[in-house]
């Protein structure tokens, strides 16, 4: 992002505790404090060079793609990524490729527009989760051309990519058989998805029955005030307000028994009901919406540390196995 962000908003975006007061210390040389003080660098996954590097699937400028194509003679099937970062934040560079390539999955990575390029749009999330859909329909008018099963796409991501793909997951059909636009004519269905850290729902209301100490999505649908994002009190204000959007945009308030099956993975154990150190990213919505897509008939696979019974132990492990199932 261009400006610079308040330590509560990056608290927020990766979901780690803000920091608590703490004595006065003396004050730093200029080498250390300037040392202390540099940004970590991000580092992406090294990958090979994409078949197709930032293809054009939208008119904004993050409205881009990278593809890789596995090796195949027949239509590969396809692992969709939307990268993570609360929607403000990150970048499709974050996912390694060379894994699926080598089990003849194709790999797509997409770029989004972040919800503070998208204040414009009501309400702000329709903007990454409707270029999520976009992306994916033009994915799929490629099939022909880069060798591509499109009845064999799942999609995956962390955290707000997550969200995205489970929304696409449980989303009814975006396709337009009527459109005049090509693209808007293929499906946005999947064969499943693997998701990191998810966030379920986006129904504050839920999230503080779950989770107490809830602090995330109110930025979802609620606009901007130039820097800061709306507080989570705001967000659980305005739900009566914006319970058609939470219908329309909650991954959990889709689910139906005709839905494909998920798999989630969280890194610490739930404990619904309590306050959790990672709220933003806790188990305790895997459990509740595992809960859901049971009652529902949809399959719904959960791990964690500590969890009972024989769960692949990663989104990727999850991901080869459907996708490979002849």
């Amino acid at each position: 992002m261009k400006c610079a962000l308040s330590l509560a908003l990056i608290a927020t975006l990766t979901g780690a505790a803000e920091p608590s007061a703490t004595p006065q210390q003396p004050p730093l040389a200029p080498a250390a404090a300037k040392a202390k003080a540099a940004p970590k660098k991000k580092v992406y996954p090294k990958n090979p060079t994409p078949t197709a590097a930032n293809y054009k699937y939208g008119p904004h400028e993050r409205n881009v793609l990278d593809f890789w194509q596995a090796k195949s003679d027949q239509p590969t099937p396809v692992l969709f990524f939307i990268h993570g970062g609360g929607w403000m934040g990150g970048d499709k560079a974050g996912i390694a490729v060379e894994p699926y390539l080598k089990e003849g999955i194709s790999v797509v990575s997409i770029n989004y527009r972040y919800i503070s390029q998208a204040q414009d749009v009501v309400p702000p999330v329709k903007a990454p989760l409707h270029d999520a859909a976009r992306a994916l329909q033009t994915v799929r008018s490629k099939a022909r051309e880069w060798n591509l099963d499109k009845n064999r796409i799942a999609a995956s991501g962390g955290s707000a990519g997550a969200c995205s793909s489970l929304w696409l997951a449980f989303h009814p059909d975006l396709a337009d058989p009527q459109s005049s636009d090509s693209i808007a004519r293929e499906s946005t269905r999947l064969l499943g998805a693997a998701v990191m850290g998810a966030q379920t729902t986006l129904d504050p209301q839920q999230m503080k029955e779950w989770t107490p100490n809830s602090r995330y999505g109110g930025h979802a649908f609620l606009p901007s005030q130039g820097q800061e994002r709306p507080t989570f009190e705001a967000f659980l204000a305005a739900r009566e307000k914006i319970l058609p959007w939470i219908a329309e945009y909650s991954p959990y308030a889709l689910v139906s028994s005709d839905d494909p099956p998920v798999y989630l993975h969280y890194n610490s154990a739930p404990a619904l009901g309590q306050e959790q150190k990672d709220p933003t990213h806790t188990a305790n919505f895997g459990i509740k919406l595992q809960e859901h897509c049971q009652a529902k008939g949809v399959s719904c696979s959960l791990f964690y540390p500590g969890v009972a019974g024989d769960v692949p132990k990663s989104a990727m492990e999850y991901l080869i196995r459907v996708l490979k199932k002849p």
